[in-house]
């Protein structure tokens, strides 16, 4: 058996194997279909007897790579990249839901996914229940209903910060027989791998750390190729698809049903597909993911320190601040590093963050997370508008949060900068 690779040399080799002659580089195949000499081979391509590329909104060879390359980090059984991380979240649900049909999700997710599950699912007809990520097993269990589909949470909460209980997640999942799906998004597969505790389903926004430098707007699905689907719970999964002349993917596919469906079937026919310069890009990026996820969480962790024992800071949240709640989970799921964003409050509350945001210079405040430059936000008249002020603090956004993205700059200069501003504030 060929030795497996330690993710570091798997982040910068992934799956591209050029033959001789060949580029080295990963090339981008900007191209919307292909070329073939025999219709039969075409009519296999759509039948999904036979290997290959019939037209980019399904499949495309750059693209291919890059979801090769994160189901290779992740472990996972196969992987489908989309248009965005909001795109991911919505297909994988959809992969598995419809009208009349159930989910349970952490409350302490990304604002944009809450208003995906929140507003447009329920629009669809499927019901989502939102569980605080500390309620016991028993509570998040007397949650659930005869068509609950699957039980949802985010790896480090955006931006509560919370750890993820995998655990207690998972033995919800397996006691209800449903898959326990997870946005993997702010720890990256190298600083935590969800399938090892537990998970069915990773999501990813690859907008973030996975491109690493602001330049691609990108999701991916995961399948851990772990979950019988044939259960009698998902029947689109079991029974014929009569788009495919019948055909029933469980049967068919095996343990690779649920990502070859998410492809041929969703990404099919709402067209969210990433396009082959993002893939190139994104596929790039994680050339030097374990490098940068090791600066990116060293120099959050200094930085947390240093606001930490700052007079003119209220509180500090970062999950390897041994006086957190966090601490133990982070330890235990993240002993490699707890990613590059914290979160705090300065004394003046949230008029004081906007004062303070205005003097760093360094710093940039923008709408985003995981670049590799220190930015900043306040979530709470941002990213996490659209919501009510008690789903805010129910999210773990409270009005005075700021929430910091630190990069991979010299800690020095970033501590330098917040020292300033602070300064300034204070004035």
């Amino acid at each position: 058996m060929e030795k497996k690779s330690q993710v570091e040399t798997q982040c910068v080799q992934g799956t591209y194997d050029p033959k001789s002659g060949e580029p080295r580089v990963l090339p981008i195949v900007q191209s919307t279909t292909y070329k073939y000499y025999d219709s039969d081979v075409v009519a296999g391509l759509f039948d999904l007897t036979v290997d290959g590329h019939m037209y980019s909104r399904i499949s495309n060879p750059t693209v291919c790579e890059f979801e090769g390359k994160m189901a290779l980090l992740e472990g996972g059984v196969g992987a489908v990249a989309t248009a965005s991380g909001q795109s991911a979240s919505m297909l994988a649900m959809l992969n598995i839901c419809s009208a009349g049909d159930h989910i349970i999700s952490s409350s302490t997710i990304y604002g944009g996914t809450y208003n995906l599950f929140n507003v447009s699912l329920r629009k669809l007809g499927i019901e989502v229940t939102f569980v605080r990520p500390t309620d016991s097993m028993e509570k998040i269990l007397k949650a659930a209903k005869p068509n609950t589909k699957a039980i949802f949470g985010e790896t480090i909460g955006n931006p509560g910060l919370n750890i993820l209980d995998f655990d207690k997640f998972s033995q919800v999942s397996k006691a209800l027989d449903v898959p326990f799906i997870v946005d993997n998004t702010l720890a990256t597969p190298f600083l935590c791998k969800p399938f090892e505790h537990g998970a069915n389903i990773i999501l990813h926004s690859t907008t973030k750390y996975t491109d690493g430098h602001a330049t691609s707007i990108g999701g991916v699905i995961i399948d851990g190729g772990n979950f019988n689907w044939d259960n009698g719970k998902f029947p689109g999964l079991v029974e014929p698809d009569e788009s495919y002349h019948g055909l029933r993917y469980y049967e068919r596919f095996k343990e690779s049903a649920y990502i070859v469906k998410a492809r041929v079937q969703l990404l099919r026919d709402f067209g969210t597909v990433m396009s082959p310069f993002n893939a190139f890009l994104s596929h790039l990026g994680l050339e030097t993911l374990h490098l940068r996820m090791e600066r990116h969480s060293a120099n959050a962790l200094e930085l947390a320190e240093f606001l930490e024992n700052h007079e003119s800071i209220s509180w500090v949240k970062y999950p390897l601040l041994p006086n957190l709640d966090e601490y133990a989970l982070a330890k235990k799921y993240l002993p490699n590093g707890a990613s590059g964003i914290l979160t705090f409050g300065i004394k003046g509350g949230s008029e004081a963050g906007k004062e303070l945001i205005k003097h760093l210079k360094l710093t940039s405040l923008v709408v985003h997370l995981g670049d590799a430059r220190t930015s900043i936000l306040h979530p709470a008249s941002t990213t996490h508008r659209q919501l009510s002020e008690a789903e805010q603090i129910a999210s773990g956004v409270a009005p005075d949060l700021v929430r910091v993205s630190v990069g991979i700059e010299s800690i020095k200069d970033i501590i330098e900068d917040f020292d300033m501003a602070l300064k300034a504030v204070k004035k």
